[in-house]
């Protein structure tokens, strides 16, 4: 778990966004095409598009969910019916850690504007509060997979 934290942190600092970040943990463990999954994962940062709604870290994770399950659930309709119910059990256990899952209230800044941006860099919310989201996405990950 530990080397999973470390490359999702590592991505975040070197220029990738939350979920990207998550899902570049998993993608040796997936066996997915790395560039593709980074490239599927890139609108998603910011809360979706920048508009702050559900966080990256919690969508990069629910991507992982799905790509997991296409891997060890052979059968469809179990893997069509367990998916959400992983989903919702992380949203639930992401929530009770951070109160939201909304990017927005995560952060307590609008980043879309100049002074929120600012608010953010001033605050060291990339620190503070991103990659706590990101290093809890794994945990969450990791102990659903078990």
């Amino acid at each position: 778990m530990e080397k999973k934290i470390t490359t999702a942190i590592d991505a975040f600092y070197n220029g990738n966004n939350c979920a990207q970040s998550v899902i570049k943990a998993y993608v040796d463990e997936l066996d997915v095409n790395e560039q593709q999954a980074l490239d599927m994962a890139l609108g998603f940062g910011g809360g979706m598009g920048k508009m702050q709604k559900a966080c990256g870290a919690v969508t990069g994770a629910y991507m992982v969910i799905g790509l997991h399950n296409s891997k060890v659930i052979d059968d469809f309709d179990k893997r069509k019916t367990l998916t959400p119910e992983m989903i919702q059990t992380f949203r639930k256990e992401f929530c009770q850690r951070h109160q939201t899952d909304q990017c927005v209230h995560l952060l307590e800044c609008d980043i879309r504007t100049d002074a929120g941006r600012q608010f953010f860099t001033e605050h060291k919310l990339k620190d503070r509060v991103c990659s706590k989201c990101i290093e809890s996405s794994i945990i969450i990950l990791e102990e659903l997979f078990k």
